[in-house]
Order: C-alpha cells, then structure tokens, then sequence
C-alpha cells in the first residue's frame, strides 16, 4: 500500500503582485490570478502554499555588488538604474517585494535540498539582473543568488541552471563567467532581449518562429547537458514567454509545445532523483490568459512530477 505524497511547496506573497504600481507595463495580475486558479483546479492537498520571508542582505551578497545592494535597499538608484529595470512607477513596496521575492526563491532552495523532490517560487526567475545593476524587469538575480547560496552554505558541490525563457539569462551568464561550480544553459530566441547577449556555458539559439519541434530539440538538447554535468540541484527557469502568443516572445511555440517541455524537463529531473526549483520567468501574453494557461500546466505538473517523486512505498 502506498502513502501519501508530501505536497508540492510554493511560494508566494501578495506583493509579487500589489507591489508593482498598477500603471506599470509589467503584468502585475498574473500572480495573483495565477495563484486564484490553482487554489481552484489543483487536486486537494497537491499544493502548499506558503509566504517567504525577507532574504537576508548577506545572502545578496552571494551573487551581487555590496554597494549596488545597499543602494537599492536605500532607495538611492538614480532615475537611469530605475528605468533600466522597469517596473515603473516604483511603490513604496518594491523595496519589500524584492526581498519577499528574494527570499521565496531561497526558501524553496533550501527545502528540495534538505527534503528532494520540487518545489517553486511562484515570481521569479529574474536572469537579466547583473551583479551590480538590475536589467530587464529584474532587480536581483535570484537564480545566482540560489545556486551560490546551496553551495557556500547549503554544501553542495555543482549546481545547474536550465533557463528555457525565450530571452537569454544574461545576467546569470555574466554573474558565472569562470565559476566552474555552476553550469548556466539558456534556450532561447536570438532576436530577443537582451540585444547584447553574455555569454552562458551552453546558448542553444534559436530563430524567430521555430515553433514546437526545435524548440523542444532544444530543451532536450539542455536537460541532457544539464544532467551531463552531475549537478546535485537543478534550477529551472520556466518562463513561458516563447508562447505564440506571447506579446515579447518570437518563438512561436504552443501551448501544448509548452507541456511537453515541462513534461522532459520533470521527467528527466524525477528520473535521476534531482532536487528542483521552478522559476516563473517571463509571460506577457496580450490578453495574459494563454500566458496564465501555460503558467497553470507548468505548476500542475511540477505538483504532479513531486508527487511522483515523494510518494511513500
């Protein structure tokens, strides 16, 4: 007779969405329309959410310039480092919201290498932040901050980045640059931001319009990499913004092409017994709805692939 499966660890803050100002161009309502629709669909009990706390600047550190950090945390960035982060107009909650976001990542870090399995920070995923400037909607770069955060703290001793996002992780890619500890692959469109790509230890490119099939040679093509290099923790950032539909993506994949790339990237990660972390990433559907589509399968199936995974015999 078989037990019960532990469920799926998420984490979110109401400020993933309430701390963006509601005239900013960044879809601030897919969090929490996100988060209504699975507390809806999930199968009872498949879920657990729970509320990050505030990273510790320290942690920060880890991947980022002390000055640029306490900048930011002083509200001293000038009206250039704002704008070249987006989110504008800034609240008086960013400040928080990053940390909250920050530290959702950490904890969800923390849990699948104490306990295995998956676990998911339902914001995130924020690869164009530098080590000492913010790109691209990102302020800090919470991929980089994780990875040096489960190896200078947690103990181990090679982690992996699998960003499928359409736009390349520039910023993880330039934080790693001769860090042999971590491996950075991103799949992603080659005429998308950013226009001055760094350079990743694997950039698998591909051209506006590949669609589903080269899209998912991509991704396997990633994942093998991926569990090439023997890392102890996998750090996926799912962005769905290749979507079709998608207002910044070019790629045209389907939503279906989507499920199939969760459907690797967590069969392959539950196969080898990889602990997990998912990373929202980018999804600027116009309407958001086939971007929150794609966000709800991609959580569903983590639940699913955790369940899978943690399942008592």
């Amino acid at each position: 007779m078989r037990g019960e499966a532990t469920p799926f660890p998420l984490w979110y803050h109401p400020l993933y969405t309430d701390g963006i100002h509601p005239e900013a161009r960044f879809p601030r309502d897919r969090y929490v329309r996100l988060l209504n629709r699975l507390t809806t669909n999930a199968p009872h009990g498949a879920i657990d959410v729970r509320t990050p706390h505030a990273v510790q600047r320290e942690v920060l550190h880890l991947a980022h310039d002390a000055t640029y950090v306490e900048r930011f945390l002083n509200g001293e960035l000038d009206a250039s480092e704002e704008r070249r982060i987006g989110l504008r107009p800034w609240t008086p909650d960013m400040i928080e919201r990053t940390m909250r976001l920050m530290g959702g990542a950490v904890e969800a870090t923390v849990h699948v290498v104490q306990h295995g399995g998956f676990s998911g920070n339902m914001a995130g995923g924020t690869h164009h932040a530098h080590r000492d400037f913010g790109s691209g909607y990102c302020v800090f770069n919470d991929l980089a901050v994780c990875a040096l955060h489960a190896i200078t703290t947690l103990g181990l001793d090679r982690v992996a980045i699998l960003d499928l996002d359409v736009h390349q992780g520039d910023g993880t890619a330039s934080i790693f640059t001769d860090e042999p500890r971590v491996l950075t692959v991103s799949v992603h469109c080659a005429t998308n931001f950013p226009f001055r790509k760094a350079v990743s230890d694997h950039d698998l490119v591909l051209e506006p319009g590949s669609g589903d099939d080269a899209y998912l040679e991509a991704t396997q093509q990633g994942i093998d990499l991926c569990l090439g290099f023997e890392p102890d923790l996998l750090l996926f950032q799912a962005g769905v913004d290749g979507l079709e539909a998608d207002a910044l993506g070019k790629l045209s994949v389907s939503r279906g092409g989507m499920q199939q790339r969760n459907a690797l990237v967590f069969d392959a990660a539950a196969a080898s017994k990889m602990p997990t972390v998912v990373f929202m990433g980018g999804g600027y559907a116009k309407p958001i709805d086939a971007t929150l589509d794609a966000f709800e399968d991609l959580f569903l199936a983590a639940a699913d692939a955790h369940r899978r995974c943690t399942t008592t015999a």
